[in-house]
């Protein structure tokens, strides 16, 4: 079990605190539940770190985030983003079924049509996209599952993705808890985060793709090393996965929904059982691996991740703020701090660039937000 170093006192009086500030009658489903985020956010280690787009130095090394412009906006429910090798961007819209390329230095977009077969619905869509070779992968929510397919792009076919051929299949799909973030690791394999469909008993069944983070080869078969023989399953436990990344040393991280009281920041390692819905957050028990880090429902509700200047950045969709999580090795090394807070609404995706930077995505156009004029938007971040 990992626990990052504490104030043993003030980690108590936190939790009581906030266990008490947590409604147990609402709703199972954080992006579903209304409400403004509080002005303020408690970090996992109990003290009350200041929120906004400026916080002060501490010892501990709060970062910065500077809004450096946006890039690009009027994007329709937008949820999956990936970088093309030329710097150009590529972007999913859930609801409306399309891939769209956005130049990465003027913002300038370009459709690129529809994704056949794809049946939007609750949390379903166009959901994650990644990108290899001469192929676009897209995690999506078919007519009688979720699923990973593949689509030839540039080269021979031009400006366009050709047909979707299936990866891999069968992932069970839901009204909510649909997951949907995939992504290639440093090891050349695709992993994928997935939801249990409101259907708890999945996340511990192994035997199902639902409630997972799964590795597979570019051609979807079972990846070489996965700690169960045949199967794509690469760790288990899990509510609704949304945000995979790795750290410069090649360690998985995951952001995880919770649902009445905690989301979650977990270190993912093949075989673990991350608990759900036996646990939900820190708990301590034999045979579950804890979060590094955790927090209320309403400062995160996390969706995607990244890692840049030794930290993860997590957006938060109820939360509607970004996070900084400093991590050495495998624990926190300082406080996680907020950032934006409320300041563009619910935050979707979070993209690192290189050099500092990030992308950072907005979702106030899937039924959920408050749509301002421009919404949604790819916003422009240097951090540090």
């Amino acid at each position: 079990m990992r626990r990052p170093a504490v104030l043993k006192a003030l980690w108590g009086a936190a939790v009581l605190a906030l266990v008490a500030g947590c409604s147990p009658g609402s709703s199972g489903d954080p992006e579903e539940r209304p409400g403004s985020a509080p002005p303020s956010a408690t970090s996992p280690s109990g003290s009350v770190s200041p929120s906004g787009s400026v916080s002060p130095p501490s010892a501990a090394g709060s970062g910065r985030v500077t809004v450096a412009g946006t890039l690009t906006g009027d994007l329709k429910s937008p949820w999956g983003l990936a970088r093309l090798p030329d710097g150009d961007l590529l972007v999913s819209s859930r609801d409306e079924r399309t891939v769209t390329r956005v130049d990465g230095r003027t913002g300038v977009r370009t459709p690129l049509g529809e994704v056949p077969g794809v049946v939007p619905g609750g949390e379903g869509g166009l959901l994650g996209l990644a990108v290899k070779d001469a192929w676009v992968y897209a995690y999506f929510t078919a007519e009688s599952d979720n699923r990973i397919v593949r689509m030839r792009y540039g080269g021979a076919a031009g400006d366009r993705l050709g047909t979707p051929e299936p990866v891999l299949t069968g992932i069970p799909k839901g009204v909510t808890h649909d997951g949907g973030r995939i992504a290639f690791g440093p090891d050349g394999m695709l992993y994928a985060g997935t939801g249990e469909t409101g259907r708890t008993g999945l996340s511990q069944d192994r035997a199902s793709l639902g409630g997972k983070i799964l590795r597979v080869t570019p051609e979807g078969r079972p990846a070489p090393g996965n700690p169960f023989a045949g199967s794509a399953v690469w760790s288990y436990g899990h509510r609704n996965v949304q945000g995979l990344a790795w750290d410069a040393d090649g360690r998985l991280w995951a952001s995880e929904f919770g649902q009445n009281t905690w989301d979650e920041l977990n270190l993912v390692e093949p075989g673990k059982n991350y608990g759900w819905p036996v646990v939900e957050g820190r708990a301590g028990r034999k045979g579950f691996v804890d979060p590094v880090a955790q927090w209320p429902t309403s400062e995160a509700s996390p969706s995607g991740i990244a890692y840049a200047r030794g930290a993860i950045w997590m957006a938060g969709l109820r939360g509607e703020r970004l996070w900084r999580v400093p991590v050495s090795g495998t624990e926190l090394s300082g406080e996680p701090r907020a950032f934006l807070t409320g300041e563009y609404g619910r935050l979707r995706t979070v993209l690192a660039t290189g050099d500092g930077r990030l992308l950072l995505m907005t979702n106030q156009t899937d039924g959920r937000g408050t749509p301002k004029s421009g919404d949604d938007r790819l916003i422009r971040l240097d951090v540090g």
